[in-house]
């Protein structure tokens, strides 16, 4: 707390309580731009605004740290490494609304980042910034922990509220905002982990200066998880508008082994898969959501050559078939059935017509799901059926998988270059491989499950994947 502090901590809590009303506070937030960085992209100022204004017994503050993206930890950081500033931009939402009380929900996965929350809390429960009276004002306010049990459909937003009331995870209709009826059903903000710690830094420096960093309507920096098959990997903050080529090739220094670029998929399950040509296109969240993907949370995972972008559509839909908590019929069963589809085609058993028949389900299912999870659940599917149709063919008329992924639709055969170095034979587990010292190996047919052991400890490339 000491280093905090250290560092104008708490200077922004300070300036707000003894300085500027609550309308001035939500005046400033809007006019920063700042946007809702869970990935609805919503003006952050617009719904503290709406939640102030909701004549209620009660009104709620909650930190979605509900961080369910593969491939995401950027909430996680920041939980763990900056618990303080997360506090502090609660406590500001929560004087310019009005509000007495306020969570945290954090993914149980994350023991660490409640470790740290505890202490941060404790820490300012002791010194009064947290509970009555805050620095002599009239402003009250305390937080709490509240753990999620890993169901990736929390972090929907009424999904996660019925959560911390101690009810089953499900979500309601949409046209019912949290903002008018959420926690208790009583009016509640509910923003992530990033969009509050950006909070502070606005207050104190000015909605101007934070305009100035990033784009007209997509203001700010961003944090992003740079994985896959780039060179440098991790998390990265920078500001909005920045191309995907900068981010892939100059911050991320390229492709693995300067394999061909493919595609990075941006916006975890529920984002979509951006071709080579799209690589100049600027990271914001309309231009995002123009070509099929979006924000989200701020996962980012690249992938190369050898990645076969059916088998990534498919491992999202089979992600989302699992954590659909089955409460609307188009979610439950249209997932299901899309994700039947890609395993018939990656199987080698796909027709044409099936191409047309995912295509009217995605929309179907878009339309009728209850929630988020639903409702953009096909984009993965969608965007690479719009970028990347010949992969589909391909595994639908040529029975073949281009990037050697999918094992019904490849053949392993060794190369005359073959160095006889006996290195894949005790890889192989199924003994499907045969051939003495210094000679040229063979691999039996039919024994290879193409498990891919003998591919990886070859070092003469004298394995073929077709």
């Amino acid at each position: 707390m000491k280093e905090y502090i250290g560092v104008d901590g708490y200077q922004a809590l300070a300036k707000v309580l003894h300085k500027m009303t609550p309308d001035e506070v939500i005046d400033e937030i809007i006019n920063s731009g700042l946007r809702g960085r869970g990935g609805g992209g919503f003006s952050a100022g617009k719904k503290w605004k709406i939640c102030k204004n909701i004549k209620a017994e009660k009104h709620y503050v909650i930190c979605n740290g509900d961080e369910g993206d593969p491939g995401a930890f950027m909430d996680r950081s920041i939980m763990e490494g900056d618990p303080h500033g997360v506090l502090e931009g609660m406590m500001i939402a929560a004087y310019a609304v009005g509000a007495k009380e306020g969570y945290i929900y954090v993914r149980d996965e994350y023991p660490l980042a409640v470790t740290h929350l505890e202490k941060a809390i404790l820490d300012c429960e002791r010194s009064g910034l947290l509970g009555e009276n805050i620095l002599g004002t009239d402003f009250s306010f305390s937080i709490k922990i509240a753990r999620g049990a890993g169901a990736f459909v929390c972090g929907e937003s009424s999904a996660l509220m019925k959560s911390v009331a101690g009810e089953v995870g499900e979500p309601r209709a949409t046209y019912i905002r949290s903002v008018v009826k959420g926690l208790y059903d009583e009016p509640t903000v509910l923003n992530n982990v990033e969009t509050l710690v950006n909070v502070p830094t606005i207050i104190r420096k000015g909605a101007d200066w934070y305009k100035s960093i990033g784009t007209k309507k997509s203001t700010g920096t961003k944090v992003f998880s740079l994985v896959g098959k780039v060179r440098n990997t991790g998390l990265i903050e920078v500001p909005m508008g920045i191309t995907l080529r900068e981010i892939i090739y100059d911050i991320g220094g390229g492709i693995l082994d300067d394999r061909p670029f493919k595609a990075v998929q941006t916006g975890g399950p529920s984002g979509g898969c951006i071709p080579e040509s799209m690589l100049d296109l600027p990271v914001d969240f309309d231009s995002l959501t123009e070509v099929g993907s979006m924000m989200g949370s701020g996962g980012m995972i690249v992938m190369d050559d050898t990645t076969c972008i059916v088998d990534v559509a498919k491992y999202f839909l089979e992600f989302l078939v699992e954590e659909s908590c089955g409460k609307c019929t188009p979610c439950r069963e249209g997932l299901y059935q899309l994700h039947k589809l890609l395993e018939k085609i990656c199987s080698g058993k796909g027709e044409m017509s099936d191409i047309e028949k995912m295509e009217r389900l995605s929309e179907n299912v878009m339309i009728g799901s209850l929630c988020g999870l639903g409702k953009s659940g096909p984009n993965p599917l969608m965007s690479t059926l719009k970028y990347f149709k010949d992969e589909y063919i391909a595994h639908i008329k040529d029975k073949k998988c281009p990037a050697g992924v999918c094992p019904e639709l490849i053949t392993y055969k060794i190369l005359d270059n073959c160095t006889g170095c006996m290195a894949c034979i005790p890889a192989c587990g199924y003994d499907a491989i045969e051939g003495k010292k210094k000679e040229v190996h063979v691999i039996t047919q039919d024994k290879c499950t193409k498990c891919g052991a003998c591919y990886a400890v070859c070092n003469f490339d004298s394995i073929l994947v077709s």
